[in-house]
């Protein structure tokens, strides 16, 4: 049976690869992947009315444990298909009005962007947070998921021109504003030095 306060559940889950990637130049793409989900996390940890998760696409139970040390005592992690990490971590999200998942790579993100998700799936059956390079920062969803989005099973490099262009009705895409990932070099150039937060990444790129 459904829980009573189901319906009012909020849920974001930062999604983190289970390898690292790239890093910049001298850091080590293990301490960078993790600096990086360690910022989002807090980022989004410290927003009002949600519950936050983390979810590991396509880890093990190592990769799981060592991501769940980042995060608060409490705080859900699991893996999920590295094939459907969204839609997976949607799943095991749990009964909830409406659930976004975030990428790993925006430690500077701000909470705002998120909340605008929130209220966009009043009426969308998906909204997304568009990134510079064409990417998606973050895709949030109404539960159940559209029928047409688990077709699509979006991931964070689903273009939005592949999302418009499967859309049943005019609203059911909802697009926030837009925001930034870390994926190159030249991205970091995008963080704010005068801004508070991004602890962990701020601590890598000073220290060889």
């Amino acid at each position: 049976m459904t829980e009573p306060d189901a319906l009012d559940r909020r849920v974001v889950v930062v999604v983190v690869p289970a390898a690292g990637t790239w890093a910049p130049p001298g850091r080590d793409p293990e301490a960078w992947r993790l600096a990086l989900a360690e910022d989002t996390y807090e980022v989004l940890a410290a927003l009002d009315r949600v519950e936050v998760a983390v979810a590991v696409a396509g880890g093990d139970e190592d990769a799981v444990a060592e991501v769940s040390a980042l995060t608060w005592p409490g705080t859900p992690t699991y893996a999920v298909d590295a094939a459907r990490p969204v839609l997976h971590a949607v799943e095991l999200a749990g009964p909830a009005a409406a659930v976004v998942a975030v990428s790993y790579d925006v430690p500077d993100l701000p909470g705002l962007l998120i909340g605008k998700l929130f209220r966009a799936l009043s009426s969308a059956d998906i909204a997304v947070t568009p990134a510079e390079d064409g990417t998606l920062a973050a895709i949030g969803t109404k539960t159940p998921v559209a029928g047409w989005v688990s077709e699509i099973a979006p991931t964070f490099d689903t273009p939005l021109s592949a999302l418009e262009a499967r859309k049943p009705r005019r609203h059911a895409v909802a697009i926030g504003p837009g925001w930034h990932r870390l994926r190159s070099a030249a991205d970091i150039a995008r963080l704010d030095p005068g801004l508070e937060g991004w602890d962990a990444t701020r601590s890598l790129l000073r220290h060889s």
